[in-house]
């Protein structure tokens, strides 16, 4: 019954997503993410940009003995978060924190976290590496959806409509951070939306 409440909350998120133009996670891409969770094992999991809950809840469905903080600062989208995430049964795994990531007091979190999941503003994403690298443990995987962007960050900032330029530019930066940076091992996944994925050495 409880596995039967659970889809059914799914279902009804995505047929909300849809009707009301809310961006969730492809079914490739949410795959393919609670693949490589799973495969890591997490116990603590923090994600940026909760969006309805949807991603938050299939972590959770996929790892039962995991806790997942999310962060919302969107008040009418942090409350559809909630309520879905009751209504699957899920209140005692998920927290759901309203407030923008980028002012959210750190000693409202858990003083560690084995995964961070990044899916909030594209052009933020190195702010939000940041600030919150310094919640994860050594070994721990910070996951950052929609590198492709929509193919966007394929192409010549030239031919990106120009109210987007900035967004793909940062994008693009984080990306060549990364795959840079001495103390972390990155690779990009073309699946979905295109998932970077970054373990802390």
């Amino acid at each position: 019954m409880d596995n039967e409440r659970f889809e059914n909350t799914i279902s009804a998120m995505k047929d909300y997503a849809r009707e009301n133009h809310v961006p969730i996670m492809e079914d490739d891409g949410i795959n393919q993410l609670t693949a490589l969770l799973k495969e890591q094992q997490p116990g603590v999991i923090l994600e940026i940009g909760s969006a309805i809950g949807f991603s938050a809840l299939k972590m959770a469905g996929a790892l039962p003995g995991a806790l997942i903080d999310t962060i919302e600062r969107d008040e009418e989208r942090y409350a559809k978060a909630r309520e879905y995430i009751n209504e699957a049964g899920k209140h005692e795994q998920i927290r759901v924190f309203e407030a923008d990531a980028l002012e959210m007091d750190l000693a409202l979190l858990r003083k560690a976290y084995d995964a961070i999941f990044i899916d909030a503003a594209k052009g933020q994403y190195e702010r939000f590496f940041e600030k919150y690298e310094v919640l994860l443990n050594s070994g721990g995987i910070v996951y950052c959806d929609n590198m492709h962007m929509h193919g966007m960050s394929a192409v010549p900032l030239s031919e990106i409509p120009r109210r987007k330029r900035t967004m793909i530019r940062n994008l693009k930066k984080f990306r060549e951070t990364m795959m840079e940076h001495a103390q972390y091992d990155t690779k990009l996944l073309d699946i979905g939306d295109g998932i970077m994925i970054c373990k802390k050495r």
